[in-house]
C-alpha cells in the first residue's frame, strides 16, 4: 500500500477548505482517508495553516510521500526540514 500525504478538499463552491490526509494512493481525491493530519483555508489573508507535527513527522517516519503542494506546506511550517535532519542523524550515528 502507498500511502501519500496529499489534500481532500472539503468546503462549498467558491469557498475550498482542505484538509492533509494520509491516504491510499490509489483512492479518490476526496475519497476514504488513513488518517487526518491538519486542515488549510486558503481564502484566509493570511491563509490558516494547522498541521499536527507529530503526526506528520511519524508519517514520513514511516515512508509516506507528500504530494508537491502538501510537500510545500509543511516545508513552509519547518516539518520538512526536522524530518530531513532525523535522516541525517541517523545515518550519521550508524
Amino acid at each position: 500500500m502507498a500511502v501519500k500525504l496529499r489534500l481532500k478538499r472539503m468546503g462549498a463552491k467558491k469557498a475550498p477548505r482542505y484538509r492533509i490526509v494520509a491516504a491510499d494512493s490509489r483512492f479518490a481525491r476526496d475519497g476514504r482517508e488513513i488518517e487526518t493530519i491538519g486542515h488549510i483555508n486558503p481564502t484566509t489573508e493570511p491563509e490558516t495553516v494547522v498541521v499536527n507535527e507529530e503526526k506528520a513527522l511519524n508519517w514520513l517516519r514511516n515512508g509516506a510521500q507528500p504530494s508537491d503542494t502538501v510537500r510545500n506546506i509543511l516545508s513552509r511550517q519547518g516539518i520538512m526540514k526536522k524530518f530531513h535532519d532525523e535522516k541525517i542523524a541517523a545515518k550519521k550515528k550508524a
